[in-house]
């Protein structure tokens, strides 16, 4: 089992910059990914941002490329998600989320992964 909690969620406004934190624990994600997802109420999951837990390129939606970024700390089992230039349409429980094997293709699909966090609540305002 892997356990995942996020933090570093707020209320903010427009243009604000954010960073999230996911804590990993318990099994080591090894070669596979980890994933951040967001859902606004009424909304299907959707994808953010991922990458594989060892390296690799990293993939990102297209509405929050270029001002998102995912990074990891190997040493504090910590996945990041800067999130800059903030905008009305970034609001949303954000969710991080492992997988202990994922093809570059897979990681958009919230149904290839294995863990999920409770999320952490992002509400940016006009």
């Amino acid at each position: 089992q892997v356990q995942l909690v996020e933090s570093g969620g707020g209320v903010v406004q427009t243009g604000a910059s954010l960073r999230l934190s996911c804590q990993l624990s318990g099994r080591t994600v090894g070669s596979g990914a980890t994933g951040w997802f967001r859902q606004a109420p009424g909304a299907e999951r959707e994808f953010v941002a991922a990458r594989r837990w060892n390296g690799g390129s990293a993939r990102y939606a297209d509405s929050v490329r270029g001002r998102f970024a995912i990074s990891k700390d190997n040493a504090k089992n910590t996945v990041y998600l800067q999130m800059n230039d903030l905008k009305p349409e970034d609001t949303a429980r954000y969710y991080c989320a492992a997988a202990g094997s994922l093809i570059f293709s897979d990681y958009v699909r919230p149904s290839r992964y294995d863990y999920w966090g409770q999320g952490t609540q992002v509400t940016v305002s006009s």
